[in-house]
C-alpha cells in the first residue's frame, strides 16, 4: 500500500509552501526506515534518487513501511536557489527544532520533529553537493553516546551501505541545545540516524544516483525490509572520524588546484583569495593532514564561509 501526501503550510507574512511525503507500507509487519531528500533544494542527485525508489520498490517484497520525504525543502527547489528558501531566507538544515509559529521553513523543520521523527526507527538524511560544492561521497553519522546501541547500529548501517568513505562526527550538544541539523535532530532524539553525501556541483551525476539508491538497498537488506541484493566489488573500508575546517576572512574569489578526495599534509598551500582587481588578499593552508572532503568549486567566497573541510582518522 501507498500513499502520497501534500502537507501544506502557511505562516504569518502569507508564505505558502507545501512537504510531499510517500508513504509505503510493505506486505509484512516490520519497522519503519525514514528517507529524507531535498532539504536543500539544489541538491539534486538526492532527490532523483528518491524519485527512483519510488518507483521501483515492489511493496509485496516490503516488510515494515518506507517514509520517503523526495523534496523537503520545495521552495528552495522550485526556485532553483541553494542552501534556503527564498520564501523567508531560511535553511531548512539551520532550522531544528523548528517552530510551530514561525516561518514556513521553520514550520517544516517542527512537523518533521514531531511527526515524521518520533515514528522513524532509521532516519536517513540524504545530502549532496550543492551548487558551489565539490564533495567526496560518504556516509556519516554522530558518535553519539547518550545512546550507544543507536549508535552502533548507525555505524554498522554506514559500513553495509557500500559507501568507501563512512563518516563519524564528534556529538557534542546537550539533550536541550537546538539540534539545527536534520538528522542530528533525530540522533538527539534516541533514533537510528545517518546521512548520505553523494553528488556536487548543482548537477545530476548518474553515479551519484546510484551510489544512493545502492545504498540505501543494502540497508534496508542489512534490516531484513527488502531482498533486493546489491553487489559490490571488494573495496578498502576508509574510516574518518576527524574534521578541520577552513574558513574564508575576506570576500573575494577563489583559486584553488585541489578537488575533493585530495590528499594534503598539514601546511600545504591550498588555495588563495583574490579581490576583484586579481589582487591576493588571502592564503589558505591546511591545519592539518587528511583528505579533501569537500570544498567550494566556484570563484565566488564570502567571509566566514566554509572553503574546505578536510577530514582524517584520530
Amino acid at each position: 500500500m501507498r500513499k502520497d501526501l501534500h502537507i501544506a503550510f502557511t505562516d504569518s507574512r502569507n508564505n505558502q509552501t507545501f512537504l510531499p511525503i510517500s508513504i509505503i507500507k510493505g506486505k509484512n509487519e516490520g519497522r519503519i526506515f525514514t528517507l529524507v531528500a531535498g532539504v536543500h533544494g539544489f541538491e539534486y542527485p538526492p532527490i532523483v534518487a528518491t524519485q527512483g525508489l519510488m518507483k521501483e520498490i515492489n511493496t509485496d517484497s516490503l516488510s515494515g513501511t518506507l517514509i520517503i520525504i523526495p523534496i523537503a525543502n520545495t521552495g528552495s527547489f522550485y526556485s532553483r536557489t541553494p542552501f534556503i528558501n527564498p520564501q523567508d531566507q531560511v535553511n531548512l538544515n539551520n532550522a531544528f527544532p523548528g517552530k510551530s509559529d514561525g516561518s514556513v521553513t521553520q514550520k517544516i523543520a517542527h512537523f518533521i520533529k514531531t511527526n515524521v521523527i518520533p515514528i522513524s526507527d532509521v532516519f536517513l538524511d540524504i545530502h549532496g553537493g550543492d551548487a558551489s560544492e565539490d564533495l567526496l561521497p560518504f556516509i556519516c553519522y554522530y558518535n553519539n553516546t547518550t545512546y550507544p546501541e543507536q549508535t552502533k547500529k548507525a555505524k554498522e548501517l554506514s559500513e553495509t551501505s557500500g559507501f568507501d568513505y563512512v563518516v563519524s562526527y564528534p556529538y557534542t550538544i546537550k539533550a536541550d541545545d537546538p539540534a539545527k541539523y536534520t538528522f542530528k535532530q533525530a540522533c538527539q532524539d534516541g533514533k537510528v540516524a545517518l546521512s548520505i553525501e553523494s553528488g556536487k556541483l548543482g548537477n545530476v551525476q548518474e553515479e551519484a544516483v546510484t551510489l544512493i539508491k545502492n545504498g540505501v538497498y543494502r540497508m534496508l537488506n542489512k534490516m531484513n525490509m527488502y531482498g533486493k541484493t546489491i553487489e559490490q566489488d571488494v573495496r578498502k573500508l576508509i574510516r574518518l572520524n576527524n574534521q578541520k575546517y577552513i574558513d574564508a576572512e575576506v570576500r573575494g574569489i577563489l583559486y584553488s588546484q585541489y578537488k575533493a578526495g585530495d590528499q594534503v599534509k598539514e601546511g600545504d598551500l591550498v588555495g588563495y583569495i583574490t579581490d576583484e582587481f586579481g589582487k591576493t588578499i588571502s592564503e589558505l593552508t591546511a591545519p592539518v593532514s587528511g583528505i579533501i572532503l569537500y570544498k567550494i568549486a566556484t570563484p565566488p567566497v564570502n567571509v566566514d564561509e566554509t572553503v574546505m573541510c578536510i577530514s582524517f582518522f584520530e
